[in-house]
């Protein structure tokens, strides 16, 4: 199965707390080329848990979407991607969350210790699914495993349709620099379409790497969280070579009405609110009163003499 056309080189990354269904919304709204779920568990997908079900909503808008699945289990993985396959466009497999809960259950970037490995799970995967199997992969574990274009020319044969490469190692975390020279050895060893991640916040930078590794696209992590005018202005500038800018607090009230929409749960709706915050004017005095809001209300009440 062939990656699908996409419609920008920008692509939101699946981040866990922040990719809800109305952010991914908002940011398709604002040109993201294709969305990504946060990473749910092929386990808890199998054993049909609530919280997971939420995860795995999407907005009609998204077209194209992903989801992204983790887990230590091939099989719990096969059998989560056939029962939610309908529902998405591309199934995203992680093989590069750092997080020390994910590495020790073998998931995550913890497949990066065996090419073989990840090789085998993919291909396993793509042969029991009907939509194109990607995976999101890291340079290595460490700096003296690096590894990156060996497990992505596996990938591809196993039948990976691309692949995503964040420029850190595991070990890294998100400290240090993203290494762009490794994703440009991966995008020159392998066929299939190659979406770069790490340290992109801005329009230029984002042309930048695009235009020095050759990559088809890239995927906006920590840049998008609050500003999903980003997309828009990555789109513009790539167009036009200008771009401009926008009140953050006038989108946090689009995206109020699809938390409203789709029920989000006031903890995350309070969340995204201090990132779309973030560079408001008196930020730190507004950001410390929408930590003490106890509700929606409240929080629409305090917003309202912001903008």
């Amino acid at each position: 199965m062939h990656f699908p056309k996409l419609s920008s080189p920008t692509v939101l990354s699946p981040m866990a707390g922040v990719t809800d269904v109305c952010f991914r919304a908002l940011c398709k709204k604002y040109g993201a080329g294709l969305t990504c779920t946060e990473f749910v568990s092929g386990t808890a997908i199998v054993r049909k848990n609530e919280k997971t079900n939420v995860m795995l909503k999407t907005d009609p808008s998204e077209t194209p979407v992903a989801v992204q699945l983790f887990g230590s289990s091939v099989q719990e993985v096969i059998q989560a991607a056939q029962q939610i396959e309908d529902k998405f466009d591309v199934i995203d497999v992680n093989c590069g969350c750092p997080a020390w809960k994910v590495i020790k259950s073998g998931a995550g970037s913890a497949m990066l210790k065996s090419a073989d490995g990840v090789a085998s799970f993919i291909n396993k995967l793509a042969s029991s699914v009907s939509k194109p199997v990607t995976l999101k992969i890291r340079a290595g574990i460490d700096e003296k495993h690096i590894n990156a274009v060996e497990v992505a020319k596996k990938a591809e044969d196993a039948g990976a349709a691309a692949i995503g490469v964040h420029g850190r190692t595991a070990k890294q975390g998100y400290t240090g620099v993203a290494d762009w020279d490794i994703i440009k050895k991966v995008k020159e060893a392998v066929n299939i379409p190659v979406i770069g991640n790490g340290d992109v916040f801005t329009p230029e930078v984002f042309k930048q790497r695009l235009d020095e590794s050759g990559v088809d696209a890239i995927l906006i992590a920590r840049g998008a969280m609050g500003n999903p005018y980003l997309f828009k202005q990555i789109n513009d500038y790539l167009k036009k070579g200008t771009y401009e800018q926008v009140n953050r607090l006038s989108l946090f009230t689009e995206f109020l009405a699809l938390a409203k929409k789709y029920a989000l749960p006031f903890n995350n709706i309070q969340q995204h609110a201090l990132w779309f915050t973030k560079t408001a004017k008196g930020g730190n005095v507004l950001r410390n009163r929408i930590s003490r809001c106890r509700n929606q209300e409240e929080l629409s009440g305090l917003l309202k003499y912001q903008s």
